[in-house]
Formats: structure tokens, sequence, C-alpha cells
């Protein structure tokens, strides 16, 4: 059987085929390899270099290999974050003409570290929540989009930072299968074995040496059940919005926050009966949403003002018309922010008589009006509109906390 390469892009074939596919993948020349960090695999895993790109290269028999590549071609399609398929390599023998097993391709991914390289020193507990808690964003996302993973572990699992972030990818899908929609038993099948395998990982690194002391590996296996739970409770459950839906939007958003995470993207579907809006939730880290804000409208604030306000600019990005993401023809994020920015943000600002703001930046009038609107929403059981909130505040707020002005003592 000739040597065949199945690959996404027809450029990759060439690229490809500079690499010695002659020799098992253990055997291959340092002059081939990448030196990056490598988790731990049932198969041979090496890093390459083809052309511009860093690969990965795994050995495994060729259905297999078949089947995973297919696997993760759909998972790209739905948008779960996991390795890039690029290709797979069948048809290799030895200078002897004896067969070699197959590889499966992917594309490295940047910035990514397994999970045993980022304990090779003492990690924080709190950073160890909130990897938890990215796994668990991973496999409800998984379970969403109808894929049993069938071996969710760190091991399978890359782990990205970026801008205060992170984000877990899915790595290994061998075992996994895409159905329509997952039964309960199938997520918890997958769940629990999530358990065990994060547990006994743990336990590993702890006998290494590896763990921070005050970590117990069995609550940290059993503590992403709870995340995964919260989190697919608050993401499944199924709301229909009336027409004025900025206030039910803003309260989902809410208890996302209350539970830890934020959301990374929002979409809204309008339908006969009222519209429903569909959540991405994301991990981060301390000081995300001022860098986040202050570069997509260049405002600089404190961290929970620049929660607060992207919460607000997310909302209000999902109910305009050209606001599509992963559409190349939609508006970027960065023109819609300054889009807020200018029809929103100032003229809320603006609206607030100068003598009134006493001390406050605009940052923090903005933050304070959205927190009156969300109180008069709450109790009035439906969204008021930033008008009359604006309205309220300057009315029945701003007077009683001005401060009368006190002589100058000479």
């Amino acid at each position: 059987m000739a040597l065949q390469i199945n690959a996404t892009n027809p450029e990759h074939p060439a690229l490809l085929l500079e690499l010695p596919w002659h020799l098992p993948l253990e055997e291959w020349p340092d002059e081939y390899l990448v030196p990056l960090p490598r988790g731990i695999s049932r198969h041979v895993v090496r890093y390459a270099r083809a052309g511009d790109e860093v690969v990965a290269v795994k050995e495994l028999a060729q259905r297999p290999a078949l089947r995973e590549y297919e696997l993760l071609r759909d998972l790209d399609r739905l948008g779960i974050p996991a390795v890039d398929p690029l290709a797979v390599v069948t048809g290799r023998t030895d200078p002897e003409g004896e067969p070699l097993e197959s590889v499966l391709i992917t594309r490295h991914l940047r910035g990514s570290m397994p999970y045993r390289s980022m304990f090779e020193t003492t990690m924080r507990p709190a950073t160890m929540h909130r990897l938890m808690d990215a796994l668990a964003v991973l496999l409800v996302r998984l379970h969403l989009a109808g894929f049993a993973w069938g071996d969710c572990s760190l091991s399978n699992t890359l782990f990205r930072r970026d801008a205060g972030a992170f984000a877990a990818y899915l790595v290994d899908a061998e075992t996994g299968e895409l159905h329509p929609e997952l039964t309960r038993g199938q997520r918890e099948y997958d769940l629990d074995l999530a358990r065990v395998n994060i547990s006994g990982e743990l336990l590993d690194l702890e006998a290494s040496g590896a763990l921070h002391p005050s970590v117990d590996p069995i609550d940290f296996g059993t503590e992403i059940c709870a995340r995964y739970e919260e989190l697919w409770k608050e993401l499944t459950r199924t709301s229909v919005y009336p027409a004025g839906k900025h206030h039910h939007i803003e309260r989902r958003i809410r208890r996302l926050n209350e539970l830890g995470f934020d959301v990374a993207e929002m979409q809204i579907e309008h339908a006969s009966n009222g519209d429903t809006v569909t959540f991405v939730p994301k991990v981060v880290d301390a000081g995300h949403h001022q860098r986040q804000l202050l570069r997509l409208t260049g405002l600089d604030t404190e961290e929970n003002q620049a929660r607060r306000l992207l919460n607000d600019l997310e909302s209000w990005m999902a109910t305009q018309d050209d606001y599509a993401p992963g559409d190349p023809l939609g508006a970027r994020p960065e023109v819609l922010a300054h889009r807020w920015v200018r029809e929103v943000f100032r003229p809320t600002v603006r609206s607030v008589p100068p003598e009134l703001r006493g001390q406050m930046d605009p940052a923090q009038i903005y933050h304070e009006l959205l927190e009156h609107r969300w109180y008069l929403s709450e109790r009035a059981q439906h969204d008021i509109g930033l008008e009359t909130a604006v309205e309220d505040y300057i009315q029945r707020v701003l007077p009683k906390r001005r401060e009368p002005l006190r002589p100058t003592e000479e």
C-alpha cells in the first residue's frame, strides 16, 4: 500500500512529505523534532516542524486514526475547543517494507501546556480551582454539542492562559462519540470517569511532591462534578424572554458571575413566542476585565467596574443586527464596542448633571446607573430601561448623597 496523506488543506501534504515517515515515531531524528512539553499518552506522540507549522504527530492504528480525525473535524465545525486536525498519514512502511502504524497530525496549540508541565512548580490552590472550572466548561460544552468524551482527564486536556482567561482544550478524541443529544446516563458516565481520572492524576502528583500540601486530590476530583452540575443547570434551563428582555438576560449573566464564570459569547434567537438566549461561559483570572475593557473601548477602570460594564456591553452587542460571532461579514467586537461607547456609555454619563456627580468618575457613574436599573427592574419584575433608571437616579438618589459644603476654616 502506497503512502497516503489525507489532509484538510491542500498545502499540507507537500509540507508533510518532508517528514521521515519511513521511521517509527520513536526513532525520528532530533532535526525534525521540536522540544515542547508532552503530556502522558497511551500512544507515541512527538512535536515536529512542517514548514512554518509546529505539528503534533500521534502514532496509532489506521482505523482509530481516521475516526479520531473525523471526530476532531466535527468538533471544529461545532466550535468546540479542541486541537485542530490537519491530516492522517496511512500506508507507512519501513526501509525493509514492513508496515508501520498510521499517524494522526494536529496543529500545535500555541501557548498551551499539559497539566504536568504546569505542576513543575507548585501551583497555588486558587489557580487549580480555575483550571478545574475550565475543564468543567469544556465538558459542559462537549455534552451540549452531543459529544460523549469517554475519557475525560487532565492528561487528555491542554490548558491555555490568554490575557487572564483560562481555557481547556480537548486533545484526545479517540474514545469519543458524537450523538444528536446525550442521555443523562451518558453524561453521568463521562462525569464519573472525570472524577476518578482527575483524582488519580492528582494522587500521582502528590506522590511525586508536585502538589500543594493543602490540596486534597479526592476533593478536587469531586469538585469538577459539582461545578459541572451548577454550570449545566444554569446553561440548559429553558427561558423564553419577552420583548423587554434586557433585565432577564442580565439576571442570567449575574447568576453565571455568582457561580464564578463569565460570559464569553451570547447569542439571541428571535422566535414568535419570545427570544431565547444562549451563553458560552469562560473562566478568568484577576485583572482580566480591566485589560479586556481597556482593549475594546479605551476605558481604564477598576476591576469590578470593568466586569459590570463588559456585561452591559456584551448584552448590548447581542441585540445588534450586525453582531455575528464567527461570521467574517459581521462587525468586529472592537467596532461594536466603540459604537457602544459613543451611543450608549457617553450619552448616559453626560445625562447626569456635573454638579451632582461629586467625585465619581464616568465609569463609576455608569456602574451605579446600571446597578440602580437592576434594583428598579427587580422591584418591577421587568426591565424598566436605562433612561427611566437614569431619571430616577438623578431625582431620588443623587440629591440625598450630596454632602453640604462646609465653610473653609481660616
